[in-house]
């Protein structure tokens, strides 16, 4: 495909699961990404992945012990946090009461079931509600403008879910699902993205996620 041949393309190595299945996303896309923990590779990288699964407390201890948790606050090329990826960016996790990176100022919750349907973890498809970038009024038939990750996305799309916790909405949030409660699905800052839900389980719409990504600037 035409998506950067040229384009090094790295996955940050950590004891989080799920990370193989990022892997063949990208190769659907055409790109062969490097999966590694080495700090020059993923300061080398035009785009790096923060993918898995996991609990917070464990893989943030992974992460400080081989020094990951400042190779990826230092990175300057646009960054991709992906489930656990985007609660690590955090301030802070109730999972296990986990100090993590503070990329996000955000606090990283536990859903609370509040009637006997509400099943913890959330886990499945559900509908994203994508956040204008501006609260302007816009004329009749102008584009709005949209975060670079949902280019070319409808609001309502669906995507792909497994959490059991959550961001709340903040100023970084670009999109939100409701489940139990509204909740930040996707957060942005400078060159930090971030999606609670998994683009590379949410079919042709998380295939889309992830090309934009692939082609952000």
């Amino acid at each position: 495909m035409y998506l950067c041949a040229r384009m090094k393309i790295a996955i940050v190595k950590y004891n989080a699961g799920n990370i193989y299945s990022v892997v063949h996303a990208l190769r659907r896309l055409g790109v062969e990404p490097v999966l590694t923990d080495d700090a020059a590779e993923l300061r080398a990288a035009d785009k790096v992945l923060f993918p898995g699964q996991g609990e917070a407390s464990q893989a943030m201890s992974y992460l400080r012990e081989h020094g990951l948790d400042e190779v990826i606050r230092s990175l300057r090329q646009p960054v991709l946090g992906i489930c656990i990826g985007q609660q690590l960016m955090c301030r802070h996790s109730e999972e296990g009461d986990t100090e993590c990176l503070g990329i996000f100022p955000a606090e990283v919750k536990r859903f609370q079931p509040q009637r006997h349907e509400d099943k913890v973890p959330h886990m499945g498809w559900n509908e994203l509600r994508i956040k204008n970038e501006t609260l302007e009024m816009k004329h009749e038939g102008e584009e709005v403008s949209v975060n670079p990750l949902f280019r070319g996305l409808a609001d309502g799309d669906f995507v792909y879910f497994v959490h059991s916790f959550y961001v709340p909405q903040c100023e970084f949030t670009t999109a939100t699902t409701d489940y139990i409660l509204p909740f930040s699905a996707a957060l942005h800052k400078d060159n930090f993205y971030a999606t609670q839900f998994h683009p590379e389980k949410s079919g042709a719409t998380g295939e889309k996620i992830l090309r934009n990504f692939l082609e952000v600037e």
